[in-house]
């Protein structure tokens, strides 16, 4: 009989992590169009319930994928650093910055450059203002829609019913979403005018003026804000700062080929 030797059983090796890959992007898949429970993944796959309950329970352990007990599975935080990583390195950063830089230098404020990923607010950069004002976002920091600026100015072109089901998902989550009247008033405002407060919604102190970036389509794509403590930031100067910050917002919309509204 041949020898078999140490290396003999390598490709079937190679095969079976292949095939182990690919089952797993296949659950990430599944997840992310929405079918969460395993019952659900196991229909969508194919797989058996063994082995989807194995991969993504390795997942779940990797990041890429989490679960809640009753709610099932969603998308993990993993994934959203590498999609915040693949936006660092797209062409909206790249455009923005010259213009986040001169609207930092104008307001003396921090200035940020915003994008959703799996509906929630990911900040793609920022620049700290001049003031002695420490403002806690952070580059590939999260934050809800409906309690900050760049949030509410990331979805403005969606319409009522898609608000409600915004305000209503981060409720349902725990976060501090606004009661559902106020939210659509403000929000049908913010979307007359094209652009959007934060008014200490996410912290008391903090106010901020944001307004959207859109592509060549028109779809909103990121947004832009100027952000900063309540004493540098009052009524009157928010108002004022609205059409700076449009316009900065505008110039980066040119350059990813859309026109300003």
């Amino acid at each position: 009989m041949p020898t078999r030797t140490p290396d003999s059983d390598e490709p079937a090796k190679r095969t079976s992590a292949s095939q182990t890959l690919f089952r797993g992007l296949e659950i990430v898949e599944t997840v992310a169009k929405g079918f969460t429970s395993l019952p659900e993944i196991v229909k969508h796959t194919g797989l058996s319930s063994s082995t989807a309950h194995r991969l993504a329970s390795a997942l779940v352990e990797a990041r890429y994928l989490q679960h809640e007990p009753r709610r099932g599975y969603s998308l993990g935080s993993k994934l959203i650093e590498l999609g915040f990583q693949a936006h660092r390195e797209s062409d909206v950063l790249a455009s923005a910055k010259p213009f986040l830089e001169q609207l930092a230098a104008q307001t003396r404020d921090t200035v940020h450059l915003a994008t959703l990923v799996d509906e929630e607010v990911i900040y793609l950069d920022k620049l700290p203002g001049q003031r002695a004002v420490e403002i806690s976002s952070r580059i590939g920091g999260r934050n809800p829609i409906t309690t900050t600026g760049v949030g509410k100015a990331l979805v403005l072109d969606r319409g009522e019913d898609e608000w409600r089901r915004i305000r209503a998902h981060e409720a349902a989550a725990g976060k501090p979403a606004p009661g559902e009247e106020e939210w659509l008033r403000l929000m049908r405002g913010y979307a007359a005018r094209d652009s959007a407060f934060d008014l200490g919604e996410d912290e008391p102190s903090i106010r901020c003026v944001a307004a959207p970036v859109r592509d060549a389509t028109g779809r909103i794509v990121a947004a832009i804000s100027v952000t900063s403590a309540v004493q540098y930031m009052g009524p009157e100067r928010m108002e004022e700062l609205v059409g700076v910050v449009k316009e900065a917002a505008a110039g980066v919309s040119r350059q990813l080929g859309g026109r300003r509204r």
